[in-house]
């Protein structure tokens, strides 16, 4: 038996589950993402080895992996849909026009972090253009709300070690939940 569709949008770039412990939420795909069908794909990108080396996860994952992050409690959504070079490139209304069906998504899936990968999306959502980086005071559909640098190599104005470190602050914050879905995991994998 298939489970039920979810009442809202889906993208093709989306690995979502319902609680979830942490959602990285991109800006929008890259067009290799596009091309490929999964995240973070461009050898210049850094989430992936910015979350193995963080703690997110027991070996490295590759973008054709997107799917795995799953079983660690992570997953991944982004503001907007539409794939560009740059995050620049989107359209001036893109990005406010993503607000309230990303609201939706997070509403339904319920995780328990969403962490926004770079200011501009968090700044559409929260209404304001000073965003300071880590937790925000405010909640994002009643999920705790991170903001992260954004990994892409474009952004050269955080290191890897850098992007580790903001990474890091998140998992040790989300520590507990992480390892009550993982344990909660393994009894799946069992069943």
């Amino acid at each position: 038996m298939n489970p039920p569709i979810p009442p809202v949008s889906l993208s093709p770039f989306d690995v979502l589950l319902p609680g979830l412990p942490v959602v990285f939420c991109g800006i929008n795909p890259s067009p290799l993402a596009a091309q490929s069908g999964h995240n973070f794909g461009s050898a210049s990108n850094r989430f992936w080895p910015a979350l193995h080396r963080a703690g997110f996860t027991a070996e490295r994952l590759r973008a054709e992996d997107d799917r795995a992050l799953l079983r660690e409690g992570c997953g991944i959504t982004a503001m907007a849909t539409r794939a560009t070079r740059r995050a620049t490139d989107l359209a001036a209304g893109e990005m406010s026009d993503a607000v309230a069906p990303l609201r939706a998504k997070i509403a339904y899936f319920r995780p328990g972090a969403v962490a926004f990968l770079g200011k501009p999306a968090y700044a559409a959502i929260a209404g304001r253009r000073e965003i300071e980086w880590g937790e925000q005071p405010e909640r994002f559909e009643a999920a705790r709300a991170w903001v992260l640098p954004n990994p892409s190599g474009l952004n050269r104005a955080f290191t890897l070690d850098r992007l580790v470190e903001a990474y890091a602050a998140l998992r040790l914050a989300m520590a507990a939940e992480l390892a009550a879905w993982r344990l909660g995991q393994e009894d799946r994998d069992c069943a």
